[in-house]
């Protein structure tokens, strides 16, 4: 029992020293309607992993709206450089996504609720200022597995704003 508590202690105690981010993607927020939080975990210089949850705020009606309504994305980054300020890195992601789409039986348009997992990869750059600022910038796209209702293609773009503590 104690060997237990000391790896569940030494397991949490290893976050308080690691280099944490919390950011807003402003560009989905400000464009389409999209609320995007990120948390960022670093590993090492060279990797993190992190989660991002997406929420659509924009009407089923809307002319330009992501198809996901919700969107929860863990993923995996590796930094190509090591510089202290900008970053390039390549992204391995799976987004958990729900939403709703049109489909039409017999003359009769009505909406289909699926949930999904998309399996895919981005490729972005990030800047972080010595205050602890960091700005990121990337895209990509994945694919759904599972479902037969869901749309094939998961867009991963993203403009975030964030703080690194």
């Amino acid at each position: 029992m104690k060997k237990l508590v000391l790896l569940i202690t030494l397991f949490i105690s290893s976050f308080g020293f690691a280099q944490q981010e919390l950011k807003l993607d402003i560009a989905n927020t400000l464009i389409i309607k999209n609320l995007s939080f990120s948390y960022e975990q670093y590993l090492s210089d060279e990797s993190s992993f992190g989660v991002s949850a997406s929420f659509n705020l924009a009407k089923q009606s809307a002319d330009f709206r992501y198809n996901e309504n919700t969107m929860i994305t863990p993923y995996y980054r590796h930094y190509f450089t090591t510089n202290e300020q900008w970053n390039f890195f390549g992204e391995g992601f799976f987004g958990i996504n729900s939403g709703k789409k049109e489909s039409v039986k017999n003359s009769d348009i009505y909406d289909v609720k699926y949930t999904d997992g998309a399996l895919g990869v981005a490729v972005g750059t990030k800047y972080i200022a010595s205050g602890g600022l960091t700005i990121d910038l990337y895209g990509g796209l994945g694919r759904n597995l599972f479902g037969s209702d869901s749309p094939v293609i998961v867009p991963r773009l993203g403009l975030n704003v964030g703080w690194r503590f």
